[in-house]
């Protein structure tokens, strides 16, 4: 088939669209293209499974209403979504309400004021010019420091490291890592125990001091609370290392596939209302292991510029060609495939074999949320494929915490990939792959994660299954429900609070993930220090998890946090906020919000 050329769009758009209709289902092989517009719900008119469109064709993403912040007690009155669906709920209690949409905002990423900016990129500015300094010092012997170094009748060889990378390692990042890789001495719950350590040669080398503090845990990812070493997942992991040990030691193929994985990933697919699922044992190798046996090389990837690195890889891996779009703007997502459909392949222009849009639930560092309906919009419109990664998103979103399909209230069928971890919210280790079965079927034949990796382990099986089966309501009680409530109300009072302060706080109201803005990464490391001298644990982050001006600290909200621990909390961040002036908001003591 010649390549598409400009004059042709309209008709390259008419055999995307008319392919849908040549097949009842997905071809899961990576050589074909088909349209799943198909798998939408059977209830739909045309119309109602496809945004308008303006006079170039392009989806018509609305624009959502601008509602200022209000207090928790309306959160169920701004539960209206783009697509038209609302989690209804009659005559409902207010804490059943919870879990309901609040008010979804297009851009959650309010801006520093400009001197602030000028202000950090300076600061940076003097910070490399002494790090040059110290490592022309240390090269030349004026300082000896403890550090891994080359031998000398090897200094001829290509170096091992060097460049920014190096500068940024041995001077940024040194002097500032005792609020980085804190080792833990209990299980990551509400409370947390730490091993205390010190420094003596300014963050060469670190020595543990023999003893431990109690802190508020306010850093990992324990969104449903399910991380304890005692109760129903606990000794259900238990009795798992005494019934089927520790390890298969075998791959899927060869000897390692077991019932109770297989049971597992039955309660995947119940959950999230697929066909089929399958179960890795890493959550990064989840992605980079299963996107190259899902697009080749001829493919297209268009693939949000703020995904993980584990998608980043995957798509590396696979060979296909990779357009990185805009973050979480469906509208930049649809140009770059009118164009890429219009110039074909790189080279030859021929035709994609087949497009495929990776997208995940909530954004990891930026605590922003998919908006799903406008994605699936410009994905059935060019009949593209769909990776949908719910890392942080499944268990943390939508009435009974499915995930962001749920939260949107979306058909899990509109989504063609959906993978997930469950090493968040059902604290454990791994990762899934859910979809339909016959596409599933493929993964399991081609993945390279199931030809070469291991199976997971029991116990981890064993606290996967216990959680998940709370979460659908097996164990005979609304813990789920009351966990998924509770993760809401946590998430939208902390959020409301922070702001209220005069924090800058990225993100949409429902998501778990807050991130507070410092900017200056000297703030953000005497944040970290500042709270833990406090006793309560935060992340801190810098470059190169986010971008060199945008340093910031992350809290993860969970489900096992009290009001009071919450209190506490916001108490500490508001006198380290004074302390720090990170307060780069607006401060408003008049509201008071409702928990």
């Amino acid at each position: 088939m010649p390549a598409i050329s400009t004059t042709s769009l309209e008709s390259a758009h008419h055999r995307f669209e008319s392919s849908s209709t040549a097949s009842d289902d997905h071809d899961d092989s990576p050589i074909e293209l088909h349209d799943v517009s198909h798998s939408s719900s059977p209830n739909r008119t045309p119309s109602e499974s496809r945004s308008s469109e303006d006079s170039d064709g392009f989806v018509e993403i609305a624009e959502p209403k601008k509602e200022a912040h209000v207090g928790v007690d309306s959160w169920a009155q701004n539960n209206g979504s783009m697509n038209g669906k609302v989690w209804s709920r009659g005559d409902a209690s207010a804490s059943s309400r919870l879990c309901e949409k609040s008010s979804y905002k297009v851009e959650e990423y309010p801006d520093a004021p400009w001197y602030t900016s000028v202000l950090v990129c300076f600061s940076y500015a003097v910070m490399i010019i002494l790090s040059k300094f110290a490592d022309w010092l240390r090269k030349k012997g004026y300082f000896k420091v403890p550090k891994a170094q080359e031998h000398y009748r090897q200094k001829d060889f290509a170096p091992l490291k060097g460049g920014f990378e190096s500068l940024y390692l041995d001077n940024l990042y040194r002097i500032a890592c005792d609020v980085m890789n804190r080792p833990l001495a209990s299980v990551p719950g509400a409370i947390m125990t730490l091993r205390d350590r010190t420094t003596y040669n300014h963050g060469w080398q670190f020595v543990y001091t023999g003893t431990t503090s109690e802190v508020l845990n306010m850093g990992s990812y324990n969104y449903l609370g399910f991380s304890s070493n005692s109760g129903p997942c606990a000794d259900a992991a238990a009795k798992a290392i005494t019934a089927d040990g520790l390890a298969t030691c075998a791959t899927r193929h060869e000897f390692g596939m077991t019932k109770i994985q297989h049971n597992l990933e039955k309660y995947v697919a119940e959950y999230l209302g697929t066909e089929s699922a399958l179960c890795f044992p890493m959550g990064f190798g989840t992605n980079s292991m299963n996107i190259p046996c899902l697009v080749e090389k001829g493919c297209l990837i268009l693939s949000d510029e703020l995904n993980h690195a584990s998608l980043v890889l995957g798509c590396r891996m696979s060979g296909a060609s990779i357009k990185v779009f805009k973050h979480n703007n469906a509208k930049d997502l649809e140009r770059q495939i009118r164009n890429a459909i219009v110039a074909g392949q790189p080279k030859s222009g021929k035709p994609y074999k087949k497009i495929m849009i990776i997208v995940e639930g909530i954004y990891s560092m930026e605590g922003t949320i998919v908006h799903l309906p406008d994605i699936i919009a410009v994905k059935k419109k060019y009949g593209a494929y769909l990776f949908l990664d719910e890392a942080h998103s499944v268990g943390a979103l939508g009435p009974s915490g499915k995930g962001v399909v749920e939260y949107w209230g979306c058909d899990p069928a509109d989504v063609d990939i959906m993978m997930g971890t469950l090493t968040k919210s059902f604290a454990a280790a791994g990762g899934y792959i859910a979809g339909r079965k016959r596409t599933i079927e493929h993964i399991r034949a081609k993945s390279q994660g199931c030809c070469y990796g291991t199976t997971m382990s029991a116990p981890v099986i064993a606290q996967v299954s216990s959680s998940m089966q709370i979460m659908l309501g097996h164990d005979g009680t609304d813990e789920g429900s009351i966990r998924t409530q509770r993760l809401a109300r946590n998430t939208r009072y902390f959020r409301q609070r922070l702001r209220n302060m005069g924090f800058l706080i990225y993100g949409h109201d429902d998501s778990p993930v807050i991130p507070l803005m410092t900017f200056f990464v000297t703030k953000v490391v005497c944040f970290g220090r500042e709270t833990l001298k406090r006793n309560l644990g935060v992340v801190s982050v810098g470059a190169p998890a986010t971008p060199l001006t945008k340093s910031r600290a992350r809290f993860c909200i969970s489900a096992s946090h009290t009001k009071e621990q919450l209190d506490k909390a916001l108490e500490i961040v508001s006198e380290i906020g004074d302390v720090t002036r990170t307060k780069y908001g607006r401060v408003n003591n008049t509201e008071i919000v409702a928990y």
